[in-house]
């Protein structure tokens, strides 16, 4: 295991370094067009930023968002430029060469805070020290804004950034031979030589005029080129499209458009650059009967509805040249949208983002007449652009639409829509492809649909053995996930638990019981019942593990189980750790290192009578992370168990631990699901009031009850505890440890803890039997008010099991 962890961490990098090896693939592909988007989209990856821009500096001294990534700006108040010599952020960065971090106070004192809905984010801005100046802006809603690892992040891509410009050979002044410039207030257009060639036209008969090569398209394809060239249609970043140019004989030829709109600063045209190319040699010679046979054989194989959606949007998109397209389940009348590609969304209709829930969309079907009545005929419908539908189906496609009814089993088991931007021609082709997909999907969504309501069945059954919310630790902040497997409808083994002991305790526990059956979930129940027990009664991780494998042994099942049971003490930043065939727990220290822990382990539990199961201490810092998991999560068929602990420790450091549940599901994203997965997480922050304790045990000698009222006061002096609370304390005392011998045999120990000006008095003795409250006591009675007494002046009391005893407590809250 030594050369397990030490193999591990000589191949885990930090994420600084991480950012360089990406942004070293980006920069080596100069002649893409949307490398610059590539380069900043590492602002959001490495760096946490939710937003990031590069502004530009034009002639007419501002500074110009020329490319994005990320959230809208809108959402921080972000302009689409600046003035140079203004007093912004990204102006001041432009002029001093130095860069600017700005957190929600001083954001909210800048002259533009007024846009801000609501400055709770931090913001920073680099200079670009490439092609001549600029600025890139990042935005980040962490609540400790951009921390060292960020910022060196940053830095990395602010040098890497390299700013558009029009792609002209600077020896000869000439373009290369695929490439244009448009001019987008003149409409005067540079066009290399092959872009000629494929519109048919020589070098001497060009005019220089983008009307020249409109005139030559299939006229249906004119609004798609439109949306392109005029400059209100045309926002910044790259666009793409393909469009048909006649030919002196035979079909049209296709052509592929990519562009960039580079902005102009004052008295300065803006231009389109990009490139232009023969589509036919770019598509693939894929037919529709092939889409067809693949869309069947991806749907032979989908287990859930959001696989069969996915295979459908593969099928379909792509080949289909479609902007979007939702799957959507009919189910009592109303539509539950199951997949939308793309999932963002500001890429749909505002009707549809109103009524936006959780994940996906949930609509009534009579909000949409139209769609109810394709729904009713059962057959593909298509509306080309500009036909007057309701608002919820037109933005979905303004340039046409295609609704497709699946049908499965004699009922609509739901409706597929496609939609496109720009005008679409709905060739015949296109509509057979549409109408065998839709009967294929519609039957394959049946299926689905079934198999996924008996796997939720499975999932419920599991969750209810599982605990239904994690405790509030002082201290730290647990998550815990479940993950089913998808294989097969049998419950599984896998379990957690977290479990809060006294004095500040807390044990996390994580098993996995043998098979999947619900012979295994019944087993895992009573082993997680059976450890949360022996942990409550007071005993050392060792000896609660020693005890569940008793208990496993002695109830002569066939199956045996695993278990990692971690005891920590919040207060000290200790831990003891107890293994039972189980994987080792993860560490990820402060600094972003992650360790594989060298533990001594036991045998699996239910295996050997006489088993060890030593204990392996643990140091906690705060900001450390401990992670427990099962081998569903690290085990495949394609890696073995030391890979995936590998692979799992090196996620653990790369992820952002301010976010435990986040943390949790970038995890669970590796899982392959061949097996169940249970994954529990501990951020240890330690205790901001570390409480004060004192203990005292009481001898059975005649004056032992003054005994413990006089090393009470002495304590609560020491403490500084008011005259007054003194003797209320010192009530409650007297009665505890006076039941305690009176009523019990054996020893007795008292403890004092105070925190938060709550005062905590416990007495602990040897008999296991709670004292009962009195129901009605009598004047003439001689004994019973005690408990009625502590009852009165304390805040809360009670009594919890302890090893071979009981322990009473009584919290007081001080008022000095």
């Amino acid at each position: 295991m030594a050369d397990v962890v030490s193999e591990g961490a000589a191949v885990r990098r930090t994420r600084r370094e991480r950012a360089e090896v990406a942004l070293e693939t980006v920069r080596g592909d100069l002649g893409s067009p949307d490398r610059l988007h590539r380069v900043i989209e590492q602002a959001l990856v490495f760096a946490g930023a939710a937003f990031a821009g590069v502004y530009v500096p034009g002639d007419d001294g501002a500074l110009r968002l020329t490319e994005s990534a990320g959230l809208p700006r809108t959402l921080y108040g972000l302009r689409d430029s600046y003035s140079a010599s203004g007093q912004s952020p990204t102006a001041e960065a432009h002029r001093t060469g130095r860069p600017v971090w700005l957190g929600p106070d001083e954001l909210a004192a800048c002259p533009e805070a007024r846009r801000t809905p609501s400055p709770d984010f931090s913001v920073a801005v680099l200079p670009v020290r490439a092609d001549g100046g600029g600025c890139l802006l990042a935005v980040s809603e962490s609540a400790d804004g951009f921390d060292t690892e960020d910022r060196r992040c940053l830095e990395l891509i602010a040098a890497a950034v390299a700013l558009p410009a029009p792609p002209v050979a600077p020896e000869t002044g000439e373009l290369p031979a695929d490439t244009f410039s448009l001019a987008m207030d003149t409409g005067r257009v540079e066009v290399g030589d092959e872009i000629l060639d494929l519109f048919g036209i020589g070098r001497e008969d060009f005019d220089g005029k983008v009307e020249t090569l409109l005139g030559l398209t299939v006229p249906e394809d004119l609004p798609a080129l439109m949306s392109v060239v005029e400059a209100d249609h045309m926002s910044i970043g790259d666009r793409e499209l393909e469009f048909r140019v006649l030919q002196p004989s035979g079909p049209p030829k296709w052509l592929r458009l990519r562009g960039r709109l580079l902005t102009g600063g004052e008295g300065q045209s803006a231009l389109l650059v990009g490139t232009v190319a023969d589509a036919s040699k770019l598509r693939s010679d894929v037919t529709d009967v092939a889409r067809v046979q693949r869309l069947a054989a991806a749907l032979a194989t989908a287990g859930t509805v959001k696989d069969v959606g996915q295979a459908v949007v593969t099928a379909l998109r792509k080949p289909l040249q479609a902007d979007r397209i939702a799957l959507a389940e009919l189910e009592n009348e109303r539509l539950v949208v199951t997949v939308l590609d793309p999932p963002e969304p500001e890429a749909w209709p505002e009707l549809w983002r109103s009524e936006w829930r959780t994940e996906w969309p949930d609509a009534p079907v009579r909000a949409m007449p139209t769609l109810a009545s394709a729904l009713r005929e059962g057959r593909a419908q298509i509306w080309p652009a500009g036909t007057a539908l309701e608002p919820a189906l037109a933005e979905v496609g303004p340039g046409g639409l295609a609704v497709l009814p699946l049908p499965a089993g004699g009922r609509m088991a739901g409706a597929c829509l496609i939609g496109w931007d720009a005008p679409h021609e709905f060739g015949p082709d296109e509509r057979a492809l549409l109408t065998a997909s839709a009967g294929l999907a519609g039957q394959a969504l049946m299926r689905a649909h079934a198999f996924d309501a008996e796997h939720e069945l499975v999932g419920m059954l599991q969750r209810t053995l599982l605990p239904r919310r994690l405790p509030k630790l002082p201290g730290a902040v647990a998550v815990a996930r479940y993950l089913p497997t998808t294989a097969g409808l049998e419950v599984g083994g896998d379990w957690y638990d977290v479990i809060p002991l006294p004095d500040n305790h807390v044990a996390l526990v994580i098993g996995d019981v043998q098979g999947h059956s619900a012979a295994a979930a019944t087993l895992m129940g009573q082993m997680r019942t059976a450890l949360r027990a022996y942990a409550a009664e007071g005993h050392s991780p060792d000896v609660v593990v020693s005890h569940a494998n008793r208990l496993l042994l002695e109830m002569e099942s066939d199956l045996f189980a695993t278990c990692c049971y971690v005891e920590v003490d919040m207060e000290e930043g200790t831990a003891w750790c107890v293994r039972a065939g189980h994987l080792p727990p993860v560490l990820r220290h402060p600094d972003g290192a992650t360790e594989i822990v060298e533990t001594e382990g036991g045998p699996p539990l239910g295996v050997v009578t006489q088993a060890d199961f030593p204990m392996t201490p643990l140091r906690l810092q705060p900001g450390t992370v401990l992670a427990l998991t099962t081998d569903g999560l690290v085990e495949s068929v394609e890696a073995d168990i030391d890979q995936g602990m590998d692979r799992f420790a090196g996620d653990l450091g790369a992820a952002d631990p301010a976010h435990l549940g986040l943390v949790a599901d970038t995890l669970l994203g590796n899982a392959h699901r061949s097996d169940d997965v249970a994954l529990l997480l501990l951020r240890y922050d330690g205790m901001a009031v570390r409480p004060l304790r004192e203990s005292w045990t009481v001898w059975r000698v005649p004056e032992a009850v003054r005994h413990a009222r006089r090393f009470t006061r002495r304590t609560m002096r020491s403490w500084g505890v008011s005259d007054e609370d003194q003797d209320t304390v010192l009530l409650v005392v007297s009665e505890l440890v006076t039941n305690a011998l009176v009523h019990t045999d054996g020893k007795v120990r008292l403890d004092l803890t105070l925190v938060s000006q709550r005062f905590r008095v416990a007495v602990a003795d040897a008999s296991p039997r709670t004292p009962v409250k009195p129901t009605n006591i009598g004047w003439e009675a001689t004994g019973g008010r005690g408990i009625l007494l502590v009852e009165a002046v304390s805040a809360s009391w009670g009594t919890v099991p302890v090893s071979g005893g009981k322990q009473v407590w009584a919290e007081l809250a001080l008022e000095g």
